[in-house]
């Protein structure tokens, strides 16, 4: 990771950090009253999701829910890493990020063009429901961060387009617990449902990581 990567990443965590009281006297509950704050994954969840980019070398990446850019930062440098590792043998890793909000998308380009990342990062700002059914997939690998109501409307609208073998990771499974019914209600949902094999992270807020089975024909 570069220095202009970890400088990005450094002043995330410090607004993280000066943000923690504030966020903690927030009404127990989902609304445009947090959009002010970062809420990001947190360091633990950006470096798993960097070593699993790495390791897996998907060539598409969705993001749902930008928010400021902390954990498509994390994505974009792991896209960069693969595509050096490619050495122009494959198709390059992209991000394509979704968020509602064109000052928070606005925000979060500014970071990845900070870190030297914009060529690996595709910024999309609409409803997260009607852009994911507009995008035509197939999807390699997807992060899941935005209100816990989303959750499964998304994943239904996905999962058809996962390619073979594809990973899904949702945050947000153990904290905050205000959002631990709807939660376990996606675990639930997505467990149900065929060539699906997931699984618990106590990692940062508490993370499912969930893979498509379904092989190659």
């Amino acid at each position: 990771m570069d220095q202009a990567v970890e400088t990005v990443l450094s002043e995330f965590e410090k607004r993280a950090a000066s943000e923690r009281d504030a966020i903690a006297a927030l009404p127990p509950s989902e609304g445009s009253f947090r959009d002010p704050f970062m809420l990001a994954v947190g360091p633990a969840t950006g470096q798993l999701l960097h070593l699993l980019v790495r390791e897996l070398e998907p060539k598409s990446i969705l993001e749902i829910g930008t928010s400021y850019g902390y954990s498509t930062v994390w994505l974009a440098d792991a896209a960069r890493a693969v595509a050096k590792n490619a050495a122009g043998t494959k198709e390059l890793a992209k991000v394509t990020t979704l968020e509602i909000h064109p000052g928070k998308s606005k925000s979060a380009s500014e970071a990845v063009a900070k870190a030297g990342l914009s060529g690996f990062v595709e910024f999309l700002v609409g409803d997260a429901i009607e852009l994911i059914a507009s995008l035509p997939g197939p999807f390699d690998f997807i992060l899941l961060d935005l209100w816990k109501h989303f959750y499964i409307p998304c994943f239904d609208l996905f999962y058809p387009k996962l390619s073979p073998g594809a990973l899904i990771i949702a945050d947000n499974m153990i904290y905050p617990e205000f959002n631990r019914d709807g939660a376990n209600e996606y675990r639930r949902h997505v467990r149900s449902k065929p060539h699906i094999e997931s699984v618990l992270l106590e990692v940062g807020s508490g993370l499912e990581l969930s893979r498509f089975t379904l092989d190659k024909p």
